[in-house]
């Protein structure tokens, strides 16, 4: 058995491999003939493994030993349990369908190959990091997804905006890696290991009451640890205040968006959380700090959402926001809420991206919402599944996102306290997601074409190719929320909660019963979420004048959140201005211009000065150098006699 585990990352590596090395000469516009069964070799492998986990097999061990320095010691292994099961049906499942996907979106594309061999890279990095049994592999993982990143968001290199997002994506993220770095140096510093098991279980014994001294003050080393931790998850899964990179790597293609930064590179930073549940459980104010910044970026990012015209920074605003529920319920402690929302999320969402990248392909490239309009008759596979999909992230009843989001809310409101706080913010925002995910629907598949008479004869449903994973998606957003039933309605149903029992070995086992208060916290979610949806169609539908007439009245407050509260013209002004401004001034004109230059340039320009002066010996006349002899003898013998006489000779 520990081929086939080995075989779920190694396959896609293989695939990466062949596609690099052989692409440009051999394989060209073959290259998905490698790596789609390579995925899908992996995904089958995959599911076999869950399926032994669901029978009650956990698989944790080391297959070889990677690092050894004298008392540091890391190992190579897998840890499988419920919770890697729970990924590895995200991660292989969605990652096998932007691939097939991909066949028909980066068809005639002359970086074909390339684009498949980064996305089989991405999936074993990501398989990388979910399987692995210690911080160190987990780290490697978590920084070659960042790597994947890089590469295809910046896959159009020619264009400097594709480009620049790359490198904005790359650099904001290592700010929040700085964090995570120091947090597993203070892992192995506090427990003399890198392994999950032992730090896991002796965590609750070795941290309690130890404190350390940060800045003059005294600061529980488990809150310590898990801030530092924390600050991975926010730049990885784009929280506030590291949340600037994710609307950015639009620029990359629309499969890239669904694979990487929507169901799966994201949510690392949730599944680290979660799997650190038994640190970060010691720590009440880093637990605050989770949910609080869960909280506030879901609000946030949802209502930069309302406003904006792109159809894929949209759905990336949405992502940041429903990312932020995930960290919500991880941070009143309601992990597997997070986890669920996590997995229902990976369906729509992605359903939502490869859906507006099949409204692109229709509309030849075309971003602008506002040029959309009446494809629900060119593109019926498009609409139905869209709409399943915004049915699903406004937490309509009966469709995936409903389950999901209704358990978060109702834990952040039973946990009391600072959970009140966050389910009022997190109620506000699921109002706004109904809001602007229908407002997307509508101006794109509802009313009048607005993009021209010569557009709309290119008008067309998306190849098979691209529809079919659609449909698979679709069904998806509408079931996958079917196995973690409340209370109330499982037992109706005679059905217990089966998401919430397979995750109970990891995060405890929590025994819920029907509430009549969680009755009442769902009927206000699924009032404000049809409350959402009713104001988008009386904008954008029956009367459409309406948002314009809204965008006069309320002109300031529009271009605020055009401009997304100009957190990028802030950073450009505290950050990289000045950053720039010291490069200039300091390090090129002076540590490296004139101290570093000086003394690499200096030293051979004085050897070479002194040996200009000392050719000039040479003159080739024989008398001079017979006096040049004659001197340095006389030179010599006056020295010794000196030294003779020094020493009382």
């Amino acid at each position: 058995m520990d081929h086939l585990y080995l075989l779920i990352p190694a396959l896609p590596l293989l695939g990466f491999i062949i596609n690099i090395t052989l692409g440009r000469g051999l394989i060209k516009d073959k290259a998905h003939l490698v790596a789609i069964p390579a995925v899908f070799l992996s995904w089958a492998a995959a599911m076999y493994t869950v399926a032994q986990v669901a029978g009650g097999t956990i698989v944790s061990r080391d297959f070889y030993t990677w690092i050894v320095s004298g008392g540091f010691s890391v190992s190579a292994g897998f840890l499988i349990d419920q919770l890697t099961a729970v990924m590895l049906v995200v991660v292989t499942t969605v990652s096998l369908l932007v691939h097939i996907y991909s066949t028909g979106y980066m068809r005639g594309d002359k970086g074909f190959y390339r684009f498949f061999a980064y996305l089989n890279l991405f999936t074993f990095s990501m398989l990388m990091l979910i399987m692995s049994n210690n911080f160190l592999q987990l780290y490697f993982g978590w920084e070659a997804v960042g790597l994947c990143s890089y590469f295809l968001i910046g896959f159009w290199y020619e264009k400097k905006s594709a480009a620049d997002a790359g490198k904005k994506a790359f650099i904001v993220n290592r700010f929040g890696d700085f964090g995570f770095g120091l947090g597993v140096f203070m892992i192995f510093l506090t427990f003399g290991t890198l392994h999950y098991g032992p730090v896991f279980q002796s965590a609750p014994g070795v941290l309690a009451g130890k404190t350390v001294m940060l800045f003059g003050q005294s600061v529980p080393l488990a809150t310590l640890i898990s801030l530092l931790l924390f600050c991975g998850a926010v730049g990885k899964s784009a929280q506030l205040p590291l949340h600037v990179w994710l609307p950015d790597a639009m620029e990359g293609p629309t499969p890239v968006s669904a694979l990487i930064h929507a169901a799966t590179m994201v949510t690392a930073g949730v599944f680290m959380v979660a799997r650190c549940n038994p640190i970060f459980s010691l720590s009440p104010l880093a637990m605050a700090v989770v949910g609080l910044t869960g909280a506030v970026t879901a609000l946030f990012a949802a209502t930069i959402a309302l406003v904006q015209n792109d159809i894929k920074r949209i759905i990336a605003y949405s992502t940041i926001s429903q990312l932020g529920y995930m960290f919500l319920a991880c941070g009143v402690g309601a992990y597997g809420a997070g986890i669920f929302h996590l997995y229902t999320h990976a369906f729509f969402k992605a359903l939502l991206f490869l859906g507006a990248g099949s409204v692109m392909h229709s509309m030849q490239g075309e971003l602008d919402v506002q040029k959309m309009g009446g494809l629900k008759k060119y593109m019926p596979v498009t609409y139905w599944t869209f709409l399943a999909a915004s049915l699903s992230i406004s937490g309509i009843p009966g469709f995936a996102g409903f389950f999901s989001k209704d358990e978060i809310l109702w834990k952040a409101y039973s946990a009391g306290g600072i959970g009140t706080l966050l389910w009022v913010l997190g109620t506000l925002a699921a109002l706004l997601t109904a809001f602007y995910s229908f407002r997307l629907f509508f101006l794109a598949f509802h009313g009048k074409f607005r993009g021209g008479h010569e557009l709309e004869h290119h008008l067309h449903e998306s190849p098979k190719s691209m529809t079919m994973p659609l449909t698979i998606l679709g069904m998806g957003a509408v079931a996958a929320g079917w196995v973690g039933l409340p209370p109330f309605i499982g037992n109706a149903l005679g059905v217990s909660n089966t998401f919430g029992a397979f995750l109970a070995p990891v995060f405890g086992n929590i025994t819920e019963s029907a509430a009549s208060g969680e009755i009442m916290i769902t009927g206000i979610s699924v009032a404000v979420a049809l409350l959402g949806i009713l104001i988008a169609a009386y904008m954008y539908v029956w009367k459409p004048g309406a948002a314009t007439a809204l965008k006069e009245k309320l002109p300031a407050v529009h271009k605020v959140l055009w401009n997304k509260y100009y957190v990028d013209e802030l950073y450009n002004f505290i950050i990289v201005k000045p950053a720039f401004w010291t490069a200039r001034n300091f390090i090129a004109g002076t540590s490296d211009g004139k101290v570093i230059e000086g003394v690499v340039n200096g030293v051979p320009r004085a050897i070479d000065s002194f040996g200009r002066k000392l050719r000039k010996l040479q003159t080739g006349m024989l008398q001079d150098y017979a006096a040049i002899m004659a001197f340095c003898i006389f030179a010599f013998i006056a020295a010794a006699l000196v030294f003779w006489k020094t020493m009382g000779g």
